[in-house]
């Protein structure tokens, strides 16, 4: 069975991870894997993967997620997707003569480039909803969203009730977890700690600003000012380096800043040189979960996301901006601690509980990897994503 990806990103991150991993067991099955994505670091894990790539200067998206919803200025960011939609076209065009059997789009911002996909090659569409989208049911942008996925989705992926909730009410779903598929050998929690004499939380992820990194950096000046044996490290990729006119205008509107620079300049600035380090881009972030005791995860999103997952396997608790948290997002008290925002202060005073207390840290990370094997089985995720598309395959069949 031939599959289209259609992949937003460019930098290698979660999103990209997940799918790598689902399709290196779906492979298994027979399914084979064309991904149409921008180059990048994700197009070049996808590739390595054993998947047939199609780079793209950029794939033109459509943002109603609850953080990057176009409002005020932000619509100018419409711009640059009408700048990117040409060379989509004409990359879908030209492999329009290609054999697929379902399109697998992954992620909902590209849910417009995605159903003019299905109707140049005539195949059922998959939706994989990876973000919470904006809440209000009245706003017109997300009626307008549900009614696409109404009409022209055949199956609508959420990867959690979290994401689910932000869903039309009327849509048919199929919650597909991101699953992991981890070598979660003994963790180091004990002796690790004591050979650094520090507690040491870690952050996974592509360098943007609505993952809570700033607040994370503010997070661990005030950790130090309170004396708190505890280190950072930061492993991810920039996600933006603009340099020329661009970046100046880009910055001057508020949307787009190099944010491994600031991070920087604050490390820098708080004198966090000792407490603070930036791994940059880690192919395989496996070999760091051993050496952490906390996972922290202040993302803006108002959700879990893959590192808490990943980290749970290897019995660390996670630290998670989460208002209202679901029971496959994190149990607060249970797998970890859930603070209601990305506050500095709320961050900070999480993170010195469990760095301060060694028995819950250990008895959190214990009860995590117990939650994260029964939700998020990577054969589980397999199994149940490759019975979809041979379910929509044999409707789309039987229609022709």
């Amino acid at each position: 069975m031939r599959v289209l990806y259609l992949h937003p990103a460019g930098a290698y991150g979660g999103a990209s991870k997940s799918l790598i991993e689902l399709f290196s067991l779906m492979r298994q099955s027979a399914i084979d894997g064309t991904v149409l994505t921008p180059g990048g670091s994700a197009a070049s894990a996808f590739a390595d993967a054993g998947m047939s790539v199609v780079p793209v200067r950029g794939l033109s998206q459509f943002d109603n997620t609850r953080y990057g919803h176009y409002r005020r200025l932000r619509w100018i960011i419409l711009l640059r997707e009408l700048l990117f939609l040409p060379g989509s076209l004409w990359t879908l065009w030209r492999m329009r003569g290609e054999q697929f059997d379902v399109i697998h789009v992954n992620e909902i911002t590209l849910l417009p480039l995605g159903i003019i996909a299905k109707k140049i090659f005539r195949r059922p569409m998959v939706i994989h909803v990876r973000s919470l989208q904006c809440a209000p049911p009245g706003n017109w942008r997300t009626r307008l969203v549900n009614g696409w996925l109404a009409r022209h989705a055949d199956a609508v992926v959420p990867i959690d009730h979290t994401v689910a909730a932000t869903l039309g009410r009327d849509l048919s779903l199929e919650i597909v977890h991101n699953g992991l598929r981890v070598d979660a050998g003994k963790h180091l929690d004990g002796a690790a700690q004591g050979a650094r004499g520090t507690v040491r939380v870690g952050f996974m992820g592509v360098l943007i600003a609505l993952k809570g990194i700033y607040e994370l950096l503010e997070a661990m000046r005030i950790l130090k000012n309170r004396g708190v044996a505890i280190e950072c490290v930061i492993a991810g990729e920039n996600a933006r380096n603009l340099k020329g006119l661009r970046a100046w205008v880009l910055r001057k509107l508020g949307f787009a800043r190099n944010v491994r620079a600031d991070l920087e300049q604050m490390i820098h600035d708080y004198g966090l040189e000792k407490h603070v380090q930036l791994l940059g881009f880690v192919k395989d972030v496996r070999s760091l979960y051993p050496t952490l005791d906390i996972l922290c995860f202040p993302s803006h999103l108002d959700a879990a996301g893959r590192p808490v997952f990943e980290a749970a396997f290897y019995s660390i608790p996670s630290v998670v901006a989460v208002k209202d948290p679901l029971p496959d997002a994190v149990l607060h008290e249970h797998t970890g601690l859930a603070i209601p925002s990305p506050e500095p202060e709320l961050i900070a005073d999480a993170l010195q509980r469990l760095a301060e207390d060694h028995v819950l840290r250990q008895t959190l990370g214990r009860q995590a990897r117990d939650w994260a094997i029964s939700n998020f089985s990577i054969e589980s995720s397999a199994s149940t994503m490759v019975a979809i598309y041979r379910r929509l395959r044999s409707k789309d069949e039987r229609k022709q």
